[in-house]
């Protein structure tokens, strides 16, 4: 018997789960738990698992489908996940499999470019973000000067908390993936409301489709023939489109590797911490 059949079937769709997006998102997941059903998963989960932590699920090995981070996928998490795709996002930043961070800043703030943000207070979601860390730390360590740039690094937990961090002025500098970017800015206007993007950040492939590192290559490959089931299902098209989901690329760990590149650029130069 497969391991993994020893366990029950778990699935979360975290990463850009908004609230105000919620029917969206589970419309999406019916439309791919249709598509598992296809391919013979009987036992497929009708709700998205909402109450477990994020790094639970990851961890948990009946995981069948899951979003996760670029950089805990290549960290703390790679002995338990693996890769089955990498989404498409119909979203300013991404061009195909590849998205980037928008640096923000107030409207009012007279900044022109990252030099002027130096003794400046700079917000982040967490240490183990892509889109709201390592990007950053990468684009600030040619910069810094004895690892030093910002005058105060401030952890807010979330993407969203990181916008309100910005407009309350309790700081001057955020990243913020393209992706998240334009869901609030459909979803929730007001918190982009008196805000700009002052620059990008490089590029990295988008947060992957996952599954638990304990499944065969034969599950891998029915999971992603799920997936494609699922662009295909007119039911869910209207949901897909909401999400900004165009497509998904077969990606390998390879392809991530510039996310640790990015990584050891800054911590080779001395900034190993945004500071």
């Amino acid at each position: 018997m497969n391991e993994t059949t020893t366990h029950a079937l778990s699935c979360a769709l975290s990463m850009y789960d908004l609230p105000e997006a919620r029917a969206a998102t589970d419309a999406w997941w019916g439309g791919i738990a249709r598509g598992l059903a296809a391919e013979g998963y009987s036992d497929v989960p009708a709700r998205l698992d909402r109450e477990r932590p994020r790094e639970d699920i990851w961890r948990d090995p009946g995981l069948l489908l899951a979003q996760t981070c670029g950089y805990p996928l290549l960290n703390e998490f790679a002995p338990h996940l693996q890769l089955v795709a990498t989404p498409v996002y119909d979203a300013d930043g991404c061009t195909q499999e590849l998205y980037r961070s928008a640096f923000l800043v107030r409207t009012d703030d007279p900044a022109t470019s990252l030099p002027d943000l130096r003794g400046r207070t700079v917000g982040y979601n967490g240490e183990d973000s892509q889109s709201g860390y390592n990007c950053l730390r990468a684009a600030i360590a040619p910069l810094a000067s004895d690892g030093k740039f910002f005058g105060q690094a401030v952890k807010s937990g979330a993407h969203r908390n990181s916008l309100a961090m910005l407009r309350a002025g309790q700081a001057d500098l955020v990243a913020v993936d393209g992706v998240t970017l334009a869901m609030v800015r459909r979803h929730a206007p007001d918190e982009w409301a008196g805000l700009r993007i002052l620059d990008w950040s490089e590029p990295a492939p988008s947060l992957p489709y996952v599954t638990s590192a304990k499944r065969s290559s034969e599950e891998v490959a029915r999971i992603q023939s799920a997936l494609a089931r699922a662009f295909v299902d007119d039911a869910v098209e209207a949901a897909r489109s909401e999400l900004l989901i165009a497509d998904t690329k077969a990606c390998t760990l390879a392809d991530y590797a510039c996310i640790a590149e990015m990584e050891q650029r800054a911590i080779s130069s001395g900034y190993g911490v945004l500071a």
